[in-house]
């Protein structure tokens, strides 16, 4: 019996050490304003998927580049990411339209993961799309700061404070929907405030 005992919580115990192996190794991402995504990406995007193959520990994913808002001055027709979750890998649904961050591979084509900011193009607003060809570019040497919990100042005048989380808003905030961090001539940061259709 007490072997019995013993050989079932050795079973356990190597069931949960794996467990917690497991969730190490998942993939974990720091939240970006839309603005933060954009100027830390080397690539953004809007593309339509129109195909998928899987490679070597990855998954490729045909494109049909609609507008490229940053990146090289030529068309990418590729798009790869991990074929697991756990690092970080990303699926997409064929014939949708995206706007895609991430970074150039050497080859050409354009590498995401879980961390980029990836979003159905209809799910963005007129704001957020206007922004990717000219607000958030000119924000680039802003920093935005994330506020979680009060209190949270500035501790720069290039930093704007991202309070949607206060909210428990997120990603689906009014800042990260409808601002951008933008520079004023004497080199300090504030928020500008597009058009929000819920303010009219």
């Amino acid at each position: 019996m007490t072997r019995y005992v013993s050989s079932c919580f050795i079973t356990l115990l190597v069931l949960f050490l794996w467990r917690v192996e497991d969730i190490a190794d998942a993939c974990r991402c720091f939240p970006q304003h839309p603005q933060q995504a954009f100027c830390n990406a080397e690539v953004v995007i809007r593309a339509k998927v129109v195909g998928e193959k899987a490679v070597s520990n990855a998954i490729k994913y045909d494109i049909q580049q609609i507008k490229m808002f940053k990146g090289p001055d030529r068309v990418i027709h590729a798009i790869f990411t991990s074929s697991s979750s756990a690092s970080c890998g990303v699926t997409l649904e064929i014939n949708k339209e995206y706007l895609f961050t991430g970074s150039l591979n050497t080859d050409g084509s354009m590498g995401i993961g879980m961390c980029n900011f990836i979003r159905y193009w209809d799910d963005l607003n007129g704001t957020q799309k206007k922004s990717l060809t000219q607000r958030y570019r000119t924000g680039c040497a802003c920093k935005i700061i994330r506020c979680s919990s009060l209190p949270c100042p500035v501790s720069a005048p290039d930093e704007c404070l991202w309070t949607d989380w206060l909210l428990n808003h997120g990603q689906s905030g009014p800042q990260a929907k409808y601002s951008a961090c933008l520079m004023s001539f004497d080199g300090s940061c504030y928020w500008y405030r597009g058009m929000d259709p819920s303010k009219k």
